[in-house]
């Protein structure tokens, strides 16, 4: 292929032709007298002023402050107007409203009303007057005070009408019977600590929790009371300073085995009448009385530990059930709360409570005097001639009153033993748990010096007695009943007497009344119930 050739314009040889430009269309010319528009100047645009803030809101500001100024103003004088004399709304001192009254009228007021205080342990609260706590109120003081009130600034005024202002009453200490006063009241406030003890749950039973106890420093309330009076007693309450007591016992682990031993069964209390005899049970479940054990620290015990039921559940346990008994009937709830705790500790979930008696009336009816109504109701007679200021006859449809039959027995009684006698069948029976143990012939008091009926103890033990006013020395006496009150003169159980030394009464007449109001047994007899009947056993004297 022969080389390409190589071509430029400059080096072309041909003629160039150039089209020509057609020629321009000339403007038409303007007409004669015209003149070319000249562009109107553009407006200067004016530069923008600042705009001046608002003064509405200073304005109303300023109103509102004026209207309430002048409010305020109009209010004061009213008041000063309306309580120029007297003490403003609102105000009390010791809880009195004070309001419209002179100093005068208040501090009487005031006087009249007497000062009551309230002794305060948290959410706790107690009122005792004033005065029982050494404490007296300066009523004049006080209504000054509730006079002064609300005239000081604003905030006190406003305080004075739109709520209540209680003014702390002016008071004079006296610190030794304020001390008295919380020594003698302390037990109302102290709360004791609550060992840790068991709960019956779900049927298991489990360990339950301690709890600290609370109990009121004497000394260091009454130091705050006398360091500052108005501080300590403002709007008439007491604080009281109480030191928190931590439980002896915080774990009762060591105490389950023994809990689950002792609630394997129901609680059965035995009430027990020694007038009449009786015996009832009341008896709680394991789910109900697990609640009341508590432990204790024993010594004596393997685990240094003790199980016991606490004071207040059994408390509230047989106050509640004391309502079967009749109001002539009673417990004596510390008495029977002890005993159930010492029944616990000891292992024994059978224990007893005592029943005990209230004094009664007794209309007289025809044909009584005092002696058949004490030898019916069995009381020695003189006893019921002092309870009734020393009466010495009687009238039908008279009421008289009948000692408590307890005033025979001073000792604690034992339910498991007691001795019956019979006036009329001359007998003795010995009942030991319920079952007859001993069956004698006895002999009573002759009719000028009986035996008096009546449920009574056995008071006293000596080996060999002496009668002083028969010359008698009587073996194995046992004391049951003083028929005089207050004298040094006991009817008893005792042997064949001797006089002289040697000499033996009665031997051949048992079975017959023949002492001077005693009791005669056998000295074989006599010997086996001396060494049986302790102090307290009861002695239930048929007529």
């Amino acid at each position: 292929m022969p080389p390409r050739r190589a071509y430029s314009r400059a080096q072309s040889t041909q003629p160039v032709r150039v089209r020509p430009l057609p020629p321009a269309a000339p403007y038409p010319a303007p007409p004669a007298g015209f003149r070319a528009p000249v562009p109107a100047a553009r407006p200067a645009v004016p530069a923008r002023r600042p705009r001046r803030k608002s003064n509405g809101l200073l304005w109303l500001a300023a109103g509102i402050a004026a209207l309430v100024f002048m409010s305020c103003a109009a209010l004061t004088l009213m008041l000063a107007f309306t309580y120029m004399n007297g003490i403003l709304p609102g105000v009390t001192a010791l809880g009195v409203p004070l309001a419209g009254l002179s100093i005068d009228e208040a501090a009487q007021k005031l006087a009249q009303t007497g000062a009551q205080i309230r002794l305060t342990d948290g959410q706790n609260a107690w009122r005792f007057p004033a005065a029982d706590l050494g404490l007296t109120l300066d009523s004049t003081a006080t209504a000054r005070a509730a006079y002064e009130q609300g005239r000081s600034d604003w905030t006190s005024i406003l305080a004075a009408f739109l709520g209540r202002v209680e003014v702390p009453p002016v008071l004079q200490v006296d610190p030794p019977s304020l001390q008295l006063a919380l020594q003698t009241n302390a037990d109302q406030f102290n709360q004791s600590p609550v060992n840790a003890g068991v709960a019956f749950i779900a049927g298991e039973v489990q360990s339950t929790p301690p709890q600290a106890g609370r109990v009121l420093d004497v000394a260091a309330t009454v130091a705050r009371v006398q360091a500052d009076p108005a501080a300590a007693l403002a709007d008439g309450r007491l604080e009281l300073v109480m030191q928190t007591v931590a439980p002896a016992i915080t774990d009762s682990t060591p105490m389950l085995q023994q809990a689950r031993n002792l609630l394997s069964s129901p609680l059965d209390i035995r009430i027990y009448d020694p007038i009449t005899g009786d015996s009832v049970y009341w008896s709680a479940p394991p789910q109900e009385w697990a609640s009341w054990l508590t432990a204790e620290p024993d010594s004596s015990a393997p685990t240094g530990l003790v199980l016991s039921a606490a004071d207040a559940p059994v408390r509230a346990y047989l106050n509640a059930r004391s309502a079967v008994l009749d109001s002539s009937r009673y417990l004596n709830l510390d008495e029977a709360v002890t005993s159930i705790q010492q029944g616990i500790r000891a292992g024994r979930p059978q224990p007893y409570a005592r029943v005990y008696h209230r004094d009664r009336q007794y209309i007289v009816q025809a044909g009584e005097t005092i002696t058949s109504i004490a030898w019916d109701v069995g009381v020695p007679y003189l006893y019921i001639v002092q309870a009734n200021g020393g009466l010495e006859s009687v009238s039908v449809g008279q009421s008289i009153t009948i000692p408590s039959p307890d005033t025979f027995l001073p000792y604690p009684v034992n339910p498991d033993k007691r001795i019956v006698v019979s006036i009329s069948r001359q007998r003795t029976w010995v009942y030991e748990n319920g079952q007859l143990k001993w069956e004698w012939l006895a002999s009573t008091g002759i009719p000028d010096s009986p035996t008096w009926p009546g449920v009574y103890q056995i008071i006293s033990h000596e080996p060999n007695a002496y009668a002083g006013n028969w010359n008698l020395w009587m073996p194995n006496f046992m004391g049951v009943y003083q028929p005089i009150p207050g004298a040094d003169f006991t009817n008893g159980f005792h042997g064949f007497p001797t006089r002289g030394g040697s000499q033996l009464l009665w031997t051949n007449s048992l079975g017959t009344r023949v002492t001077y109001g005693c009791i005669l047994l056998s000295n074989d007899n006599i010997q086996l119930l001396y060494n049986w009947a302790e102090e307290g056993v009861v002695v239930e004297i048929q007529a």
